[in-house]
């Protein structure tokens, strides 16, 4: 009897579990483990004399059928929101972001679940800089942080982006202006 009790709690927490976490879209299944954490990079250039501090969250959006990521860089300095969603014309994973500075993004991305990494290649619109595409690699590391990398497609030129590592942090607010 105990052994059953023990495998039906098992289940049933289980089941609750599942539930508080919410179904996600087939698709975006590999994404889980970036939900619900709060994330804070240090996006400082060498040198610089200013901190850039960046702060996200990715969560669930649109019963599942969606992620939904926030950041926000200095309290609201800069910042963005992205929808990711499976786009079933591409067969791909999809993705808009629209940012503070007025232009937006929209792209695909993969995951490699070789090495755990997101790959992502985004059109830019209305950027006052001349980006016009960007290449980004995201992946979770052993030790829980979240590398990031990116190049730009600037007049004409692949150039390097920002390099960053976020680590995971309490709940905090993502601040826009």
């Amino acid at each position: 009897m105990k052994t059953v009790l023990f495998w039906l709690s098992v289940l049933l927490s289980t089941a609750v579990f599942a539930t508080e976490q919410g179904e996600l879209h087939p698709k975006l299944e590999p994404l889980r483990p970036y939900l619900n954490q709060h994330w804070q990079g240090d996006l400082t250039q060498p040198g610089a004399q200013t901190t850039v501090i960046d702060r996200s969250l990715w969560s669930r959006a649109l019963n599942g059928q969606a992620i939904k990521t926030v950041h926000s860089i200095n309290d609201g300095q800069y910042g963005g929101e992205s929808f990711i969603f499976w786009d079933e014309n591409q067969q791909s994973l999809a993705y808009y972001y629209f940012t503070t500075a007025g232009f937006y993004t929209h792209g695909t991305m993969e995951f490699d679940a070789r090495v755990g990494e997101i790959i992502a290649l985004e059109n830019v619109e209305n950027n006052q800089n001349g980006i016009t595409q960007v290449k980004s690699f995201s992946r979770i590391m052993p030790d829980g942080t979240l590398e990031t990398k990116s190049s730009y497609l600037q007049n004409g030129n692949w150039v390097d982006g920002h390099r960053a590592t976020y680590k995971p942090v309490a709940q905090q607010q993502i601040i826009f202006k």
